[in-house]
């Protein structure tokens, strides 16, 4: 499973962005699902997205699934990681090796 994580949220992270022909650089923050933080350190690494632009709150909360994406982005407003115009690059994987991945211009 870990394999497949890494690279399936990586590939449609870097497939979404190519579409939208944006680079990870154009991208204010990075919240991925919060399966385990080598899956998520490492799906950052394929898409070559710095750390510090990437919403790590798993040693918070655990691995809540459905919620990690909403508690993520919950985090990323109260430590000041958004503002109005930015671009959110939401990438997740789950039970039954589903992946997906979207892309956010925050308006709040």
């Amino acid at each position: 499973m870990f394999k497949f994580a890494v690279r399936k949220m990586g590939d449609i992270s870097a497939a979404l962005l190519e579409e939208h022909g944006l680079k990870t650089e154009d991208i204010a923050v990075m919240i991925p699902h919060q399966a385990n933080k080598r899956i998520i350190t490492a799906c950052a690494d394929r898409i070559k997205m710095p750390y510090e632009r990437v919403i790590i709150d798993i040693d918070r909360y655990g691995n809540t699934t459905s919620a990690t994406l909403p508690l993520a982005t919950q985090d990323a407003v109260d430590w000041g990681l958004l503002k109005k115009g930015d671009y959110v690059l939401y990438a997740a994987v789950g039970a039954g090796f589903t992946v997906g991945a979207s892309l956010w211009r925050w308006e709040i």
